[in-house]
C-alpha cells in the first residue's frame, strides 16, 4: 500500500462523516486551555480565547498559528477597533507579494492597450488602429492578428486539419525531427528557449514568427511553461501569456492578486468588506468588455468605500464602467431623448434599475413596483462610458437622457440631467428598507444565516441615524450580544473561497504562485469574479453542504498537505515550529511538548491546536486513527513523523470542524 492509497481511503470515510454531520446550526465543541476543564454550556459567555478565535474567524478569512495568542494579548475589542481603522495598520509585507502582478495597479485604459480585445485587434488588421511600435506591445498584436486572422481562414471548416506552421530555423535544433504538430512546434520551441539564457528569450520570441507563437503557453508541455514562467520578469511573463488570450492575463492576474491579499493582508477586515461588497454589487468578469474595468472596480470603488457611507458606495458602483456595461446600463437610451432612433443602442435598458432596487438597495419585499424600476432606469439614462474599447471612463450624454420628472416610490424628482439619478440614489441610499436590507446582509455574513430579526433592526437603525456609515454598522453588530452568542460560536459554514484561504492560512503555507488555488476555486463553484448573474455568490450553508463539494474540500486539503499544489509550499515542521513560537500560553504548549502522548496522539493534538485552535471531535478521531493503524501506513510513520503529520494536518483541514467558523 502506498501514501496515496492511505490517503484515498481516508478521503472516502472522511466524506460520509463530514456529509452525515449536515452542519447544524449549533455550537461547536472546543478545547479549553486546560485538559481538564469542561466544555461550557451554551448559555455561558465565550472565554477569553474563544473570543478572540471568534473574532479571528468571523472578521479575517481565518486565523494563522499565533494569531489566537496575539489577539488576546493585544485585547479583543482593541484588536476589532484596529482592524476597523485599516489604515493605521502596516501592510507593506502584503504589497511586496503583490509585486508580479503589474496589471493590477493598471487603469482601463493601460489594460486595454496592452493586452487588446479581439475587437481591438479587427480594428489594427482593418487599419483603424496604428501599429504599436513598442517592440514588446508590437509582439503581443502581432500574435494575436494571426490567430485572428487563423480563425476567420478556418471559419465554417472546423473538420478541416490545420496544417502545421513551419518553425523558423532560429528555433530547429540541427538534429531536431521535424514536428509534425502545433504541440510539437510549441514543445521545440520551448526547449529551444530554456536553453537560452534567460535574458535572451524574449528577444528570441520577437524574432519568431508570430504563427508559431499562436497559443504558446497552452501548446508547451506544463514542466516547460512552468520553468519559463518562472524565469520571466513580471512584464516579459504578461507578454508570454498575452500570446494565448491577452484579456485573460488581466482577468488571471487580478484573481491570483484577490487570494494573496486574502491570505496575507494584516488588513483583514477591509478584505472581507472588499470580498462581501463585490459579492453584493456583483460584477462578472468575462462580460463583453468587463475584463478592463473589473480591476480598478475592485481597487478604486469596492476597496476605498468598503468601510464608508453606503451613498458614496452606491453612487461608486453606479458611475462605475464595469457595472455599466455588466448590467448595460450604459445602452441604455430614453425612448424621448434626442438620440432615440438616431442609430446605434436604442430603447430603456431596465436591467441596472430593476437590480438596484431588488439586489443592491431595498430588497426583493423593499416595497417598489415596476413602475418605479421603469422610472428609476429612466432617470439613469444618459450614464454611460466613452470609447470602452479603449477602456474610457464614466460619461454623462444628455443626448441619450430621458427627460422630464421621474417618480419613484411616490416621490417627484425634476428634471436635472445626471443629478436627476444622483437624487434617486440618494433617495434610495437612505431609504428604512436600504438600511434593513444592508444590515440583515452584513448580520448574514457575519453571524448566522438567519440573524436575530432584534439585531438587525438596531443596525439599521444605526445606519439611518449614521448616514449609512458602514463602519458604525458593523461596530453595532461587534458590540452585539448576539454576535458574540456560543450558539453561532463555530457554527456558520465556510464558503469555498473562505475555506480554501483559511486552509492556507491555518497550514502556514507559502504561496508563490496561487494558480492552482484558482483552479480549486473554480472547481469548487467559486471562481473568483466568475459570478454571471447578479446575485453575487451565495452566503448560506445549503448552496454548499453536498456531498461533491464536501469532497472537492477534503481533496484540496489532501492536496495542500501532501505537498500536491504547484506554487504552494507546505512545511509541516514550520507549521508547528511557528505556532509554538507565537504562542503566548506557556502552559498549553508544555502540556503538548511534555504530554505522554503516543506517536499518532502527539501528532493530533499538534495538528489541533496549530491548525484547528481546538479539539477534534471523538468521533473524527476515531476515524483518523482507525485508518492510519494500518501496517504500511505505520511503517512509512515510522520511517518519516513528518508524512505522519502530513496526513494527520490534511485530516485536521478537511474535519467538519474546521468546515465551519
Amino acid at each position: 500500500m502506498t501514501r496515496r492509497f492511505s490517503v484515498r481511503a481516508i478521503i472516502v470515510v472522511l466524506v460520509f462523516s463530514i456529509a452525515t454531520t449536515a452542519f447544524p446550526q449549533t455550537a461547536t465543541k472546543y478545547r479549553p486551555s486546560s485538559s481538564a476543564a469542561e466544555v461550557r454550556p451554551a448559555r455561558v459567555v465565550l472565554t477569553e480565547r474563544q473570543r478572540a478565535l471568534h473574532a479571528l474567524n468571523r472578521l479575517t478569512f481565518g486565523p494563522r498559528a499565533g494569531d489566537v495568542e496575539a489577539v488576546i494579548a493585544k485585547g479583543v475589542d482593541v484588536w476589532i477597533m484596529d482592524q476597523l481603522h485599516p489604515e493605521s495598520i502596516d501592510d507593506s509585507a502584503l504589497n511586496a507579494r503583490l509585486t508580479p502582478y503589474t496589471t493590477t495597479s493598471m487603469n482601463p485604459q493601460q489594460l486595454a492597450q496592452a493586452f487588446p480585445s479581439d475587437n481591438v485587434i479587427r480594428q489594427t488588421i482593418a487599419g483603424k488602429r496604428p501599429m504599436p511600435t513598442d517592440p514588446e506591445l508590437k509582439l503581443v498584436y502581432s500574435v494575436n492578428i494571426a490567430r485572428i486572422e487563423q480563425q476567420d481562414l478556418n471559419k465554417g471548416a472546423a473538420a478541416k486539419a490545420i496544417l502545421p506552421v513551419p518553425v523558423s530555423s532560429f528555433f530547429m535544433g540541427i538534429f531536431a525531427p521535424k514536428p509534425t504538430s502545433r504541440e510539437d512546434q510549441a514543445r521545440l520551441i520551448g526547449e529551444n528557449l530554456l536553453a537560452l539564457p534567460k535574458n535572451q528569450r524574449l528577444v528570441a520570441l520577437e524574432n519568431a514568427s508570430p504563427e508559431q507563437l499562436i497559443n504558446l503557453p497552452n501548446r508547451l508541455r506544463a514542466d516547460q511553461r512552468d520553468r519559463l514562467s518562472a524565469d520571466f520578469s513580471p512584464q516579459e511573463r504578461e507578454v508570454f501569456r498575452a500570446f494565448a488570450y491577452p484579456a485573460g492575463v488581466v482577468a488571471n492576474e487580478l484573481q491570483q492578486a484577490k487570494l494573496m491579499r486574502e491570505i496575507y493582508s494584516e488588513r483583514q477586515l477591509l478584505e472581507v468588506m472588499t470580498d462581501f461588497w463585490f459579492n453584493h454589487f456583483n460584477v462578472y468578469q468575462n462580460k463583453d468588455q468587463c475584463a478592463y474595468y473589473t480591476t480598478a472596480y475592485e481597487r478604486d470603488v469596492i476597496r476605498p468605500h468598503a468601510l464608508g457611507k453606503f451613498y458614496d458606495l452606491l453612487v461608486a458602483t453606479a458611475q462605475s464602467p464595469a457595472m455599466l456595461m455588466y448590467l448595460d446600463n450604459w445602452l441604455s437610451v430614453g425612448p424621448h431623448s434626442q438620440a432615440a432612433g438616431k442609430g446605434g443602442p436604442t430603447g430603456l435598458n431596465e436591467n441596472y434599475g430593476r437590480e438596484i432596487m431588488e439586489l443592491h438597495t431595498l430588497g426583493v419585499d423593499g416595497g417598489y413596483a415596476e413602475s418605479d424600476v421603469t422610472e428609476l432606469s429612466a432617470a439613469l439614462t444618459g450614464w454611460t462610458i466613452a470609447q470602452p474599447d479603449d477602456g474610457g471612463q464614466f460619461q454623462f450624454d444628455p443626448r441619450r437622457h430621458e427627460p422630464g420628472i421621474k417618480t419613484v416610490l411616490g416621490e417627484k424628482f425634476a428634471e436635472a440631467g445626471s443629478d436627476q439619478g444622483l437624487r434617486v440614489l440618494d433617495m434610495l441610499a437612505h431609504h428604512p428598507s436600504t438600511a434593513h436590507f444592508i444590515s440583515k446582509s452584513i448580520a448574514t455574513r457575519f453571524i448566522s444565516d438567519d440573524p436575530p430579526e432584534s439585531l438587525v433592526k438596531r443596525m439599521a437603525a444605526t445606519f439611518l441615524s449614521t448616514d449609512g456609515d458602514i463602519r458604525e454598522v458593523l461596530r453595532t453588530m461587534f458590540k452585539s450580544p448576539e454576535f458574540w452568542s456560543p450558539k453561532v460560536y463555530r457554527a456558520k459554514l465556510k464558503t469555498p473561497l473562505e475555506f480554501i484561504v483559511s486552509a492556507v492560512r491555518a497550514s502556514g503555507a507559502n504561496v508563490v504562485v496561487p494558480d492552482a488555488l484558482v483552479r480549486n476555486l473554480n472547481a469548487m463553484g467559486m471562481r473568483p469574479y466568475g459570478m454571471a448573474v447578479p446575485t453575487g455568490y451565495p452566503m448560506k450553508t445549503e448552496t454548499w453542504a453536498n456531498e461533491s463539494a464536501l469532497l472537492a474540500r477534503i481533496n484540496f486539503s489532501t492536496a495542500l498537505t501532501q505537498g500536491d499544489l504547484p506554487g504552494v509550499q507546505f512545511d509541516p515542521g514550520d507549521l508547528v515550529t511557528v505556532g509554538i513560537l507565537k504562542s503566548s500560553d506557556l502552559n498549553r504548549t508544555k502540556a503538548v511538548l511534555a504530554h505522554n502522548y503516543t506517536g499518532l496522539d502527539f501528532a493530533i493534538a499538534l495538528a489541533e491546536d496549530a491548525i484547528l485552535q481546538g479539539e477534534l471531535s471523538a468521533k473524527d478521531k476515531v476515524i483518523i486513527e482507525k485508518q492510519m493503524q494500518d501496517p504500511d501506513v505505520q511503517r512509512q510513520m515510522a520511517a518519516s513523523p513528518v508524512d505522519g503529520f502530513r496526513l494527520v494536518a490534511g485530516f485536521t483541514l478537511a474535519s467538519p470542524e474546521f468546515q465551519k467558523h
